[in-house]
C-alpha cells in the first residue's frame, strides 16, 4: 500500500513538473517574444513581416500546437514509467 502511494505520488509529482515546464514554455512564447521582446525582435524580418509580429500571429500558435503533441507524448511516456499505460 505505501509503495503505490508513493509510486502515485512521483507520478503526480512529475505531471506536475512537466505541466509547469509547458506553461513556461507557453508564457515565454505567448507574453515574452509576442508581447515583452516585440520591440527587440521587430528588426528580424521573417515572412515579409518581423519576428514579433510573427511570433504574436502564427509562432505562439505553432509552438500550442507543437506542446500539446509534446505532452501527449511526454505522458505516454510517464505512465509506461509507472505502469499506468491504456
Amino acid at each position: 500500500m505505501a509503495d503505490e502511494k508513493s509510486n502515485a505520488e512521483a507520478y503526480w509529482k512529475a505531471n506536475v513538473r512537466l505541466i509547469t515546464g509547458c506553461l513556461i514554455v507557453w508564457a515565454l512564447v505567448s507574453y515574452g517574444c509576442a508581447i515583452l521582446l516585440r520591440p527587440l525582435l521587430s528588426s528580424i524580418p521573417v515572412g515579409g513581416t518581423d519576428l514579433g509580429f510573427w511570433f504574436a500571429q502564427q509562432g505562439s500558435i505553432l509552438t500550442f500546437i507543437g506542446l500539446i503533441f509534446f505532452y501527449a507524448w511526454k505522458m505516454n511516456r510517464l505512465d509506461k514509467q509507472y505502469g499506468l499505460e491504456e
